[in-house]
């Protein structure tokens, strides 16, 4: 019903910048709040950023002031511009969307396939 496609990851050197993008798809109703989170290897899943359908964003304490988390509502797509990397930001990032369909109102979470992100020299 609904599909979420990331894209932008990749390598970067230390104090580096990139910008990940999600855009969902299928029969969207609305979406309220969207998301970034991200998982290293041997770590669980971590909030990253989210953001409220009025625009109120929310940060982890480890990327409050380097990334930006934006939304395009006439879209449905969301993304995070990263700058100044660390190593220590390496890992797989995953969008996450509260959508309800035109199906069910109900609002549901709906999560991307996930995409790459490496920091290193």
């Amino acid at each position: 019903q609904v599909q979420l496609v990331e894209s932008g990851g990749g390598l970067v050197q230390p104090g580096g910048s990139l910008r990940l993008s999600c855009a969902a798809s299928g029969s969207i109703f609305s979406i309220n709040v969207m998301g970034w989170y991200r998982q290293a290897p041997g770590n669980e899943r971590e909030l990253v950023a989210t953001i409220t359908r009025a625009g109120w964003s929310n940060y982890a304490d480890s990327v409050q002031g380097r990334f930006t988390i934006s939304r395009d509502n006439a879209k449905n797509t969301v993304a995070l511009q990263m700058n100044s990397l660390k190593p220590e930001d390496t890992a797989v990032y995953y969008c996450k969307q509260g959508v309800a369909t035109t199906i069910s109102l109900r609002f549901n979470d709906y999560w991307g396939q996930g995409t790459q992100v490496t920091v290193s020299a």
